[in-house]
């Protein structure tokens, strides 16, 4: 998937409807964009925004409600300040509660099919 794909354009329409307070996991935008198995395609996607997109980044976590660690740079921290700020509480092991924060749209799972 190249940036500026169909593919990228989708993963970016649903992480903007992602409200604050709420976080996704790489997983379920993936499956929300029709491409179920390809988390990882979500984390590429969301590395190659520019800076000062309007695309809510932050609110994207793993499967574990763990911030995904960076290979460069300090961006791992911005997010969990940016998701502390939005009222996402972390554990003392780093962990959201996805019970608690995790975006939750039945409705949107019918993106798949688009």
């Amino acid at each position: 998937m190249q940036p500026g794909s169909a593919n990228y354009a989708r993963i970016y329409a649903i992480v903007k409807r992602i409200p604050r307070g709420r976080v996704a996991t790489y997983g379920q935008i993936a499956t929300l964009a029709g491409l179920d198995g390809h988390a990882r395609q979500v984390g590429y996607a969301l590395h190659s925004l520019p800076d000062r997109s309007d695309i809510p980044w932050h609110r994207v976590i793993n499967a574990k409600g763990e911030i995904s660690p960076r290979s460069a740079g300090d961006s791992h921290e911005l997010q969990r300040m940016l998701l502390e700020e939005e009222g996402v509480e972390f554990s003392l092991d780093g962990r959201a509660d996805l019970k608690k924060f995790r975006w939750k749209r039945p409705a949107d799972y019918a993106d798949r099919r688009r």
